[in-house]
């Protein structure tokens, strides 16, 4: 099964105004909102006039820009962000300092999300893919059996042994606790070329055995002309798709 799932919801009114296009024209077949954020609250009424399959984008990387926010929430999230972005690595670094401040921001998306969608989300990834920093990892803070975004899926020489091994440690740790696809691939990633429409038939190939999730931002112009065109849909007909609802 193939699961095209679009980021940012939410983010702006762009994004969400590009996301729900492509869903109405069978583009894509979930999204992933983002909480707290300036066009939060319309892209969750439309999404739900939509019936579109909507999971959690935790934000732990982008200062929240909704209009009116709790105090505590806003500087919580600022000394998160200021932690995961003062170094490339520390998203692998756990920070004790930071374990309330983690679990807070956390609940809080969390709780706002069913605010907003009165249902729980489909699945939970991370905004830059934070949901996968040791700070949520360990303190355990995504609940168990939840659908969870994996790794990125790369073969072998395509990163350093110890990326690979790295991301294959995790994944395995994730499957253990949580639902996840078989493969994890970008319309944005160097190495798919997607956009160029190189190699999106052999991840359609993979998809009619294993499950495969191909995440898009169709805010991105160049992604949304791919994604609204004919050799996109041509390729992705052909196989069994749907969203981690289906998993």
């Amino acid at each position: 099964m193939l699961i095209i799932n679009a980021d940012d919801l939410g983010i702006g009114e762009k994004a969400t105004g590009n996301i729900l296009a492509c869903y109405q024209r069978d583009r894509i077949t979930s999204t992933s909102a983002m909480m707290f954020m300036v066009d939060s609250e319309r892209a969750a009424k439309l999404a739900l006039d939509a019936s579109i399959d909507v999971g959690l984008h935790l934000n732990l990387s982008s200062p929240f820009s909704g209009r009116t926010l709790p105090r505590r929430l806003q500087e919580y999230q600022s000394q998160i962000v200021t932690f995961l972005e003062g170094g490339k690595y520390h998203f692998l670094l756990y920070n004790r300092a930071l374990k309330q401040q983690f679990g807070y921001v956390c609940q809080a998306q969390y709780e706002e999300f069913t605010r907003l969608y009165n249902k729980l989300p489909t699945h939970i990834d991370g905004h830059h893919h934070m949901h996968l920093c040791m700070n949520i990892l360990i303190d355990k803070l995504i609940p168990r059996g939840a659908k969870v975004r994996r790794n990125f899926s790369f073969s072998k020489g395509e990163k350093s042994f110890l990326n690979r091994l790295y991301r294959r440690i995790i994944d395995r740790s994730l499957m253990k606790r949580f639902v996840c696809t078989d493969f994890f691939f970008s319309v944005s990633s160097p190495r798919s070329e997607i956009v160029q429409g190189v190699s999106l038939r052999g991840i359609a190939n993979l998809a009619g055995s294993q499950n495969v999730e191909l995440m898009v931002h169709p805010e991105r112009k160049t992604e949304y002309d791919y994604l609204m065109g004919d050799e996109f849909l041509r390729i992705v007909a052909a196989v069994k798709r749907g969203s981690y609802a289906s998993l």
